[in-house]
């Protein structure tokens, strides 16, 4: 077993066709061990080369719920009333620390994402020619 640190996308290659050839090996043998290394010298690579955004918060908690089959009621008294939960989810009131802590205990939603701050959906333009003199037409 010659492994070292994975510097190109060649060396990247090579490490996870290894990896593929060894995948099924015994845990503590030689190829097993060898596999634990392969991956995390690929994981390591691929975390620098290719970094991922966190999610939007608010796309995290439509996703959890989503994944326990759950919809926006569930979040009543996780994030506060039902008029309160309707302003987080659709965007109009940013989530406070308390309501942080209360999704992540309760959802098990990183807290690293839920700080980030959530994202505006994109307002749609009207096109140049709909508009007169700065003043919209209606269409």
């Amino acid at each position: 077993m010659q492994v070292k640190p994975i510097k190109s996308d060649a060396e990247h290659k090579r490490a996870l066709l290894r990896i593929q050839e060894i995948w099924n090996a015994p845990e503590g043998s030689p190829e097993g061990d060898e596999l634990d290394v392969l991956a995390t010298l690929v994981e390591k690579y691929e975390d620098e080369r290719y970094p991922m955004d966190l999610p939007d918060p608010i796309e995290a908690i439509k996703f959890r719920l989503e994944q326990e089959g759950k919809d926006y009621s569930a979040l009543i008294g996780v994030i506060g009333q039902r008029t309160r939960v309707y302003e987080v989810m659709r965007r109009a009131r940013p989530l406070s620390l308390r309501m942080i802590r209360n999704l992540h205990r309760e959802l098990k939603i990183p807290a690293d994402v839920l700080i980030r701050p959530a994202t505006l959906p994109r307002r749609r333009t009207v096109p140049a020619k709909k508009r007169r003199n700065g003043i919209r037409k209606s269409a």
